[in-house]
């Protein structure tokens, strides 16, 4: 084999190799987390959405997270922040929640794409037609016999507000409730932290992608994640705080513009919470 053959079949492997990893990168995996507390004598089951960007998967109904979705059978489904993109289309989203808010109970608290768009309180306004729209509030749920209190923020800082919603939701915390907390972002984890004794039982954060790049045992944290940078420290997996558990979800981006950046060894991650299972 001449040289330049070597080279071309050389450059064809390498193509392969990475559109492979590519593609199985772009593949849906259920992710499933155990939480345990003394505050619930019956298990609940969550679903948490995240980072959906408002891709699908399977058709554009999303058929096949709805199957998984409903392999789960999910007491709640929660949707994260970043349900839909900066810019384009919102309809797969929209669908997805209307969809599934006819099955189970659902909230949601949007992220930092939402606040990107132009037509943010447009979008938010058709959400909150859907299911409940949490940003500094709380919605009271009975599962199983079992009365939790989940609650949402946009962003812990917000800055130039005169009551962060955050501290709106820790003026309002009760601690004989099962307490979640919807956070977008992972690396703000030190302001969700109990406050005068206060404090949420479960927090449930996206938004980093897992890190996009990942290398098991070497690059678990991911190469590189928003608002944290290279080598990040929060982008997926359950971490413990005394009373307080917090769980990362990979999301599940998959939009061609990161074609460029491709998951790798980063599955598009579906959580789903057992709480005393």
């Amino acid at each position: 084999m001449s040289k330049k053959a070597k080279k071309r079949t050389v450059f064809a492997v390498i193509i392969a190799i990475l559109c492979t990893l590519s593609a199985w990168g772009f593949a849906l995996k259920t992710v499933r987390y155990k939480v345990s507390t003394d505050k619930l004598d019956k298990n609940i089951r969550i679903v948490f959405i995240s980072d959906l960007h408002n891709c699908f998967f399977g058709d554009t109904n999303n058929s096949k997270l709805i199957r998984e979705v409903d392999k789960a059978d999910p007491d709640i489904v929660i949707f994260g922040g970043d349900i839909i993109d900066g810019w384009g289309g919102t309809e797969h989203a929209l669908d997805l929640m209307t969809e599934l808010s006819g099955r189970y109970p659902c909230v949601y608290t949007p992220g930092n794409h939402e606040e990107m768009r132009d037509d943010t309180e447009e979008f938010y306004e058709k959400a909150g037609q859907i299911c409940p729209l949490l940003l500094g509030n709380k919605e009271e749920l009975s599962v199983n016999g079992q009365n939790i209190r989940i609650y949402g923020v946009l962003d812990s800082f917000e800055w130039g507000k005169e009551k962060p919603q955050l501290d709106e939701c820790f003026d309002d915390l009760d601690n004989t409730y099962y307490n979640i907390l919807i956070a977008h972002q992972p690396e703000q984890i030190d302001s969700y932290l109990g406050k005068n004794d206060k404090y949420f039982d479960l927090i449930l954060s996206g938004h980093a992608h897992g890190g996009q790049w990942r290398i098991p045992k070497l690059l678990d944290q991911g190469l590189y994640a928003p608002d944290q940078g290279i080598l990040p420290k929060y982008t997926t997996g359950q971490y413990k705080y005394d009373n307080t558990t917090h769980i990362i979800s990979r999301g599940l981006a998959r939009p061609m513009r990161m074609i460029f950046i491709p998951r790798i060894f980063n599955r598009p991650e579906l959580s789903v919470i057992d709480i005393n299972n």
